[in-house]
């Protein structure tokens, strides 16, 4: 596998719109994007994007105003479960627009800021999927995961053997975080950006999790 610096440096080289050479500029040290792709399943290859969202933090603030928020008509219809799990009706996706159609307005929107999610991996992954022949890139933003961030917190200073638990509603309910219903892009990305806020205080503060469960689960949908 080639190292991200390495392939950044390439995609600097060989990004196929110059106009978009932003994407390589840091920005202010203290803005990230969090982000939140819904998607019609979880293989990078055959699932489609049916809602993008993405908040800007500021330091320690978020900024729900400064957000991008949108709706995506996918190429493939969308199935009776994946209506029943997003709560998209078919009516609302046919009102969206094409992705190829959003990415520009996206990528102004997070320039070259650290992007922060949970299970981020997935959600780039799908965004390049459209990118990569919109660009011949690949998003070349740094990557902040916020399951990483907790685990540091509660787990890394745990003895051999403990039982792991990293799931999206752990991590809410360690953080006291209120649930406001996943499978929604924008609230998806809200809750990321408070975990990611809440995380980043206790690193400061030199603040960990108590360890308090015996369960092993890792689940990246949240369920």
């Amino acid at each position: 596998m080639i190292p991200r610096a390495i392939k950044r440096l390439f995609h600097q080289a060989s990004i196929g719109d110059q106009s978009y050479r932003f994407m390589f500029e840091r920005g202010a040290a203290d803005e990230v994007v969090a982000i939140d792709c819904e998607t019609t399943g979880l293989n990078v290859r055959t699932a489609e994007i049916i809602s993008i969202a993405a908040i800007k933090i500021r330091g320690n603030r978020i900024l729900t105003s400064e957000r991008f928020e949108e709706v995506v008509r996918p190429d493939a219809g969308m199935q009776a479960d994946t209506i029943k799990v997003h709560r998209l009706r078919r009516a609302d996706v046919a009102q969206g627009h094409p992705i190829w159609k959003l990415l520009p307005r996206f990528l102004h929107f997070v320039g070259g800021r650290p992007l922060v999610g949970y299970y981020v991996d997935f959600d780039i992954a799908m965004l390049d999927k459209f990118i990569l022949p919109f660009l011949e890139i690949e998003l070349p933003n740094p990557r902040i995961e916020v399951s990483q961030l907790y685990y540091e917190r509660k787990y890394g200073d745990a003895p051999q053997n403990t039982s792991i638990d990293l799931s999206f509603v752990s991590i809410l309910k360690d953080l006291d975080i209120p649930p406001l219903g996943q499978h929604d892009a924008f609230n998806d990305a809200l809750m990321t950006a408070m975990m990611y806020v809440a995380l980043r205080d206790k690193k400061v503060r030199g603040s960990r999790i108590p360890r308090l469960r015996t369960h092993t689960v890792f689940d990246p949908t949240g369920g």
